[in-house]
């Protein structure tokens, strides 16, 4: 495939292949499939991906952001790889817009991760486990950020507010205003967090609440 645009969802480019022959087939033994011929305009470009960034608000159509681990989409010897901080908060910012993180991370010659990328899938994996409920089939929620916190919902209807921390320290401030819901029972959002919990939060980098609240 050859590109008149280096930049994803612009201008049509020129491909020498067939791509209504590919989806047909595609589709055929797996209906319900998604497709998406990047940067071509038209029928089988069901999403967008754009590439190494987040879009500043949600896209009006399904979109995943693609985004490199380290510097690179192949191996490189001592890569400079994101630190599992940022990792935690470009994953929330994504799925509270409406979108998918693609993760990509280059295997060695041998096939291997690199162990500091294992260390941070890891870390990933660990913050996950405690907050997966606020991230796995959830949706966007207007209006997606207040300051620190971004908002998901499942399909329970329950609010999920997620709170970023401002650096890498587990640090969890004494009370959080939710300033965009209004409890079921109340006049007002504030998450008054535990002196115990704040003591030892459950994970690192970030912390989801999960709200009963009027929308």
């Amino acid at each position: 495939m050859t590109a008149t645009s280096p930049r994803w969802g612009k201008n049509p480019c020129h491909q020498d292949i067939d791509m209504p022959a590919i989806a047909k087939m595609a589709r055929r033994n797996q209906p319900g499939l998604i497709i998406v011929d990047r940067a071509v305009e038209g029928p089988y470009q069901n999403y967008h991906t754009p590439e190494q960034e987040v879009p500043e608000e949600p896209l009006d159509t399904p979109w995943e952001t693609c985004l490199t681990m380290g510097t690179s989409w192949s191996f490189v010897p001592n890569d400079d790889y994101k630190p599992a901080s940022r990792l935690v908060r470009l994953l929330v910012d994504i799925v509270a817009k409406g979108g998918n993180l693609l993760l990509n991370i280059g295997p060695n010659p041998k096939g291997e991760l690199p162990g500091e990328a294992r260390d941070r899938l890891r870390e990933l994996g660990a913050w996950m486990k405690v907050n997966g409920g606020a991230i796995y089939s959830t949706r966007a929620l207007e209006p997606y950020k207040d300051g620190r916190v971004c908002y998901t919902h499942d399909p329970g209807g329950a609010v999920n507010a997620i709170y970023l921390s401002p650096n890498e320290e587990p640090v969890l401030p004494a009370q959080i205003a939710v300033p965009s819901f209004v409890p079921k029972a109340g006049t007002g959002c504030v998450i008054h967090v535990p002196q115990a919990v704040r003591d030892r939060p459950p994970c690192r980098f970030a912390w989801a609440f999960r709200l009963d609240v009027e929308r």
